[in-house]
């Protein structure tokens, strides 16, 4: 169950990154409250994630899939090149998540 919390957590880091982006500043509402909304959910994962994983291994997993799924919106969306090698080192990145889950 903690890995399921965990990896749904990650999932909303990257929303609640990409809301934060399009907030412009938390001057537009809606972005502002679903970057607010996913942040406290993401975070609330976390927390919970952690009882049964060792923080280390809990916070490169969160952190490992949120940033490979900002950077992926990001390319998806125009808004960052795509490049093979941010694909190759994007791979590396979720290579080394499943490692984490792998040695638990």
């Amino acid at each position: 169950m903690s890995w399921l919390v965990l990896v749904v957590s990650g999932v909303l880091e990257a929303v609640w990154a990409a809301a934060l982006g399009r907030s412009e500043g938390f001057s537009r509402p809606v972005p502002s409250v679903v970057f607010l909304v996913a942040l406290v959910a993401s975070m609330g994962g976390l927390a919970f994630a952690m009882r049964d994983l060792p923080v280390g291994t809990a916070y490169a997993v969160w952190v490992g899939i949120g940033a490979v799924l900002t950077v992926a919106y990001a390319m998806t969306t125009g808004q960052e090149p795509v490049s093979a090698l941010k694909i190759l080192f994007l791979s590396m990145i979720i290579g080394g998540v499943v490692g984490l889950k792998l040695v638990h």
